[in-house]
């Protein structure tokens, strides 16, 4: 299985869109607020390119929150590591 289809990164491309419609943002408006592309807001929140910490940290920044609103909840991170 491919990481970005495991429940933590789909929880963490969910949020990525959640905070981006609470915070009232287009992808444009996003995009200029991260010095980016509309293409590569799109691509990131569709998991078809991944962000890294430092990337996800500038995100968090943008949209006000604490970078522990992305991240997916204890329950989900280890259920991969159950099977």
């Amino acid at each position: 299985m491919s990481s970005v289809h495991t429940p933590a990164y789909q929880h963490l491309l969910g949020r990525l869109r959640d905070a981006r419609r609470e915070a009232g943002l287009t992808q444009v408006e996003l995009a200029r607020r991260i010095g980016k592309r509309q293409a590569y807001v799109s691509r990131c929140e569709l998991g078809e390119r991944r962000l890294d910490v430092i990337e996800l940290l500038v995100w968090a920044d943008a949209l006000s929150q604490p970078l522990e609103y992305f991240l997916p909840p204890r329950s989900i991170r280890l259920s991969r590591r159950a099977r």
